[in-house]
């Protein structure tokens, strides 16, 4: 992370953007946030980023001929991986980062900030006015109550506390920690002093204006995304200390699939390393599947109930979504799509009448086991537009059509807030001549204050997540009019 940060010793701050004061309203800026109009760039590769100009919308012909877009028929916005997170509780081990894969981005230099860029990302989101936005997993990172807390109260609007254990900063970024590998934004290069400080502060978030539906991400489940919580586990998480530096003949697997909880809970018995003491809190303690999922239930619009988060909502009155929950509930950060997922996929197809349907999960799901089967059931339909994911924290946008005949249908993959570019996704479907559907996607940059700025200038600095990782994707990738034709002679009901 250090090599990367020293490169710059300042970020360049674009003229026109208005900053605010530690502690006030982070939202505060007049960016709209659309790409259309501008984005962040770095022109001449110095590492600041500097406002540059939006980028248009471009045709994506791979399921049919370019069409002329008609009226609108849904509005939505996805968010993705905000993984809101107690960077101060001792459940985290962000020394991990010192033996690379697979341990990369257990520590991010702009860890501090996640809730100021996720309040950032609902401001640039209520500018655009959907009707309802996916929130498609990684809400928070590590499935503690405290950061649920956190991020339900950002998205649902009030005031936020992101500070835990006693008031202020206590943890790696400290600019009295002495280990050089974590970047300490009052030490190190770029300065930022009081940095971390200052994120702990309370704020205010404007909350979402449209109804939100979230999806399970693994992080949302199990504890740093890869593991499902134990009592030893809590304990860590909830006690007063934390691991400083790992013992030099500490043998851990290779690789996330070798992880379980008894692997974890035998760790942690016979001792990771030297510890320091760090101030405890009883807020910090994992939730369950079930009870995240009742959390999540309960402060959105999502339906349904039982143990896994599959369901359906309306986008408007002409469009359908549906939540696929993909998520492991043991151990390992891959996506799963069981029969539980493939029974709801089949039921809710035939409930969807003449509506267009957009299937929204957290893996996406060609990456998943079991995923295959579920893109059969969705290619073989002719009003599925989209599948729309996240997790990969890189921009993606392709087509899958397998079957002769079939119209096919885009997926869509969308980068994550916790890493460069932190954005979200815009989308419109419209109609189109001729009895088609064209679905235009853009992406949105967060229009937050002084420290989500700073979250996205060293975002992008990051050796791991940043501009080395290419998750902005192509322009192919961004800013998009997917065009999609009419399928077996049908086309979507006209406006009531």
């Amino acid at each position: 992370m250090l090599g990367a940060l020293a490169v710059a010793a300042t970020i360049l701050v674009a003229l026109g953007v208005a900053l605010v004061s530690a502690g006030d309203d982070p939202v505060a800026t007049p960016e709209t946030g659309s790409t259309l109009d501008g984005t962040w760039v770095d022109p001449d590769g110095d590492g600041a980023l500097e406002r540059g100009p939006g980028e248009p919308l471009r045709d994506r012909v791979d399921l049919g001929p370019a069409q002329r877009p008609g009226r609108t028929i849904a509005t939505f916005a996805q968010v993705s991986d905000a993984h809101v997170r107690d960077e101060e509780s001792p459940g985290r081990l962000p020394v991990l980062d010192r033996l690379g894969p697979p341990f990369v981005s257990a520590f991010r230099p702009q860890e501090a900030l996640t809730p100021q860029v996720l309040a950032g990302t609902v401001a640039a989101v209520n500018r655009m006015r959907p009707q309802a936005v996916a929130v498609t997993g990684d809400l928070v990172d590590s499935a503690q109550a405290n950061e649920l807390d956190q991020a339900i109260a950002i998205l649902r609007g009030g005031r936020v506390d992101p500070d835990s254990g006693r008031r202020g900063y206590d943890g790696p970024q400290a600019a009295s920690n002495p280990d050089p590998f974590f970047y300490r934004p009052g030490v190190d290069a770029p300065r930022r002093p009081g940095l971390v400080e200052d994120a702990q502060r309370r704020f205010r978030s404007p909350g979402l204006a449209a109804p939100w539906f979230p999806a399970a991400g693994n992080h949302d489940l199990l504890t740093v995304g890869v593991v499902a919580p134990t009592d030893r586990i809590a304990a860590a998480a909830t006690g007063s200390e934390r691991i400083a530096e790992l013992d030099e003949d500490l043998e851990l697997p290779r690789s996330s699939r070798s992880i379980s909880p008894e692997l974890v809970d035998r760790l942690l018995s016979e001792g990771l390393g030297r510890t320091v003491r760090t101030p405890p809190d009883p807020e910090r303690r994992p939730l369950d599947a079930a009870e995240a999922l009742a959390r999540l239930r309960g402060a959105s619009g999502a339906s349904g109930s039982g143990p896994s988060l599959d369901y359906a909502f309306d986008i408007g009155s002409r469009a359908r979504g549906l939540v696929l929950d993909g998520a492991r509930r043991d151990s390992g950060s891959g996506g799963l799509i069981g029969p539980r997922q493939l029974a709801f996929l089949r039921r809710e197809l035939a409930r969807a009448d003449e509506r267009a349907v957009v299937v929204f999960s957290h893996h996406p799901l060609r990456r998943s086991e079991g995923g295959e089967a579920a893109l059969a059931l969705l290619e073989d339909d002719p009003r599925v537009i989209a599948a729309v994911s996240g997790h990969a924290h890189r921009n993606a946008v392709s087509a899958r059509r397998t079957r002769p005949g079939a119209r096919g249908l885009y997926l869509v993959e969308t980068a994550s807030l916790a890493d460069f570019p932190q954005q979200s996704r815009a989308f419109r479907l419209r109609e189109a001549e001729g009895g088609g559907v064209v679905l235009e996607t853009w992406m949105l940059d967060h229009t937050g204050g002084r420290l989500a700025l700073s979250a996205r200038e060293l975002s992008f600095l990051d050796a791991q997540g940043g501009r080395p990782a290419g998750s902005r994707g192509l322009a192919r990738d961004r800013n998009v009019l997917l065009h999609l034709p009419r399928a077996d002679g049908r086309a979507l009901p006209s406006r009531p």
